[in-house]
């Protein structure tokens, strides 16, 4: 605290040091989503199934959902800034060596323990804003820098992939990390105070355990049963994920210092801001996906005009979280809130009415509705759920909240896509003309389709792309569809439970950063060491 008592005012070191926390926020959001134009490159190159390529995808999301509660304990007991500089190190390593994969094995496996290194990330980067910035307005502004950096990584991912395509192949995606983690590893030490919690809970491993065997044999399970259908292993290995996940909530109940605190779930806001902050996430991971090979397999566009068109909704998101904090201050967060949710489902409506004949402006305009009405939700949601909680637990809903965005884009892309893919394979018609081998990949998915048409004379090659691309279309109809009656439903989840919360009251009046005298950066300093205390 200064003299006067007010909180201490944050100075040019803390605001640096927030740009270096920024940047591998946006790269591991990023990282989820960034290979979707790079699939068909990787797929030709490496050889990769359908089933491989959901793998390759989605890998790196759950492994960081089911590690970082994890290395937020971990942080807590031997310091936040060590944890995120020793996993920035680990995951520009382990990106170099994506990028010189061998084999679809081989590149999962990394993507694995991309996933991990990039758990010690989020919680590090929010815990060390919160100490960094303790004015309630300076925090505010920091935390919306963050929860922006977030939602702008998952919109840019795609677009950042196609852009380097362009020029590079596909293992260009993966060193784009290499030198930001440098930035980190090098600036992180000088910008970043060191922080602890004394009190720290000691890490569960058991916990630890039971969150990766309920996540990775229920998304399997799913997985098989949609590429094989109803065998009895994928379903008993997924009913086993079931039953490891209650296990897991039981458990969680009765330690006193749990991984995962559920029992904030009791609280009505925090509850229904932490599932509408994960759905979004899903539909937005899932969405994106078919969005991208639909441009790339039905379109026949190149990565890099996929890119650009995929750069218009990402525009309007960034666009929209921007406004979403002065219109805040004025409008309730539960009003924008669901009138965002029902604006996303006006965009899913709009996708799953076009086909082939439409224009592929009518695609980009529907995406760009979509992020328009999710826009509002990293930045409000993470402000409904941090206040909502009482102030002991903040942590815990900090924790909550980042496991529920890197949770929801994997399970996104897990399950929408297995949805597409059953829709695919119900809607398509495999031409007489198309036979052995050819066949069978036509029916995995539409990748195999496009590249078994290369094997095929002209006029049967042009009827399987044909039919390939038409089933397709009907997959992301279907798949939309679904979708938007999700958004009505979280639309009447936002009523039920934010509607009561108040537009925010003014902060707390103070002299800005930048009218702060000389000695503000030593003020700073010295925020950050009281943090440590």
């Amino acid at each position: 605290m200064t003299g006067n008592g007010a909180p201490p005012l944050a100075g040019r070191r803390e605001w640096w040091g927030l740009a270096v926390l920024a940047l591998p926020t946006m790269l591991t959001m990023m990282d989820i989503n960034v290979l979707f134009l790079a699939l068909p490159h990787l797929s030709a190159d490496l050889g990769a199934s359908s089933t491989e390529q959901l793998w390759i995808t989605d890998i790196y999301g759950f492994l960081i959902a089911g590690f970082l509660v994890t290395m937020g304990t971990l942080g807590d007991r031997i310091g936040r800034r060590k944890v995120l500089v020793t996993g920035a190190t680990a995951f520009g390593i382990l990106s170099a060596i994506a990028a010189f994969s061998t084999n679809p094995e081989m590149l999962i496996v990394i993507r694995a323990l991309l996933g991990i290194a990039g758990a010690t990330i989020m919680p590090s980067t929010l815990a060390l804003i919160m100490g960094m910035f303790q004015h309630p307005k300076q925090m505010g502004a920091a935390i919306g820098v963050w929860a922006t950096s977030m939602m702008a990584g998952i919109a840019l991912g795609p677009v950042v992939g196609g852009l380097l395509l362009a020029s590079f192949w596909w293992g260009s995606v993966f060193l784009l990390a290499v030198p930001i983690m440098v930035l980190v590893l090098v600036f992180g030490p000088i910008l970043l105070p060191e922080f602890k919690n004394p009190q720290a809970g000691k890490l569960d491993l058991f916990s630890v355990a039971l969150s990766l065997l309920a996540i990775l044999p229920f998304i399997w399970g799913l997985k098989e049963v949609v590429r094989s259908g109803w065998a009895v292993a994928p379903v008993l290995v997924a009913v086993a994920g079931i039953i490891f996940g209650v296990v897991f909530v039981v458990r969680q109940r009765k330690l006193a210092n749990p991984l995962l605190d559920v029992r904030l779930f009791a609280i009505k806001a925090v509850s229904g801001g932490l599932i509408l902050g994960l759905l979004f996430a899903a539909i937005q991971g899932g969405t994106g996906l078919l969005v991208t090979q639909h441009l790339q397999e039905v379109e026949g566009f190149s990565a890099l005009k996929s890119a650009l068109l995929l750069l218009i909704p990402a525009v309007i998101m960034v666009i929209g979280i921007q406004a979403t904090n002065p219109l805040s201050l004025k409008v309730k967060p539960g009003v924008i809130l669901i009138v965002g949710m029902l604006i996303a489902a006006v965009g899913m409506v709009v996708l799953s009415l076009y086909d082939t004949t439409s224009g592929v402006a009518v695609l980009i305009v529907g995406s760009s509705i979509i992020f328009l009405g999710g826009s509002p939700i990293g930045v409000l949601v993470n402000k409904v759920v941090m206040g909502s909680a009482p102030p002991e637990k903040m942590g815990s809903a900090a924790s909550l909240q980042s496991t529920g965005g890197e949770l929801g884009v994997a399970l996104g892309i897990a399950a929408l896509g297995s949805i597409a893919t059953a829709a695919y394979h119900s809607h398509l018609t495999v031409p007489a003309g198309v036979t052995g081998p050819a066949a069978d990949a036509t029916r995995e998915s539409i990748s195999s389709a496009v590249q078994a048409a290369g094997s095929q004379p002209p006029a049967v090659a042009q009827e399987l792309l044909s039919a390939a691309g038409n089933a397709f279309t009907s997959a992301l109809n279907t798949t939309a569809g679904i979708c938007a009656v999700v958004f009505v439903a979280l639309a009447a989840l936002a009523f039920a439970t934010l509607r009561h919360i108040p537009v925010p009251p003014a902060p707390p009046t103070g002299p800005p950063p930048e009218a702060a005298p000389e000695g503000a950066a030593a003020e700073g300093e010295t925020s950050a060491e009281a943090a440590q205390a």
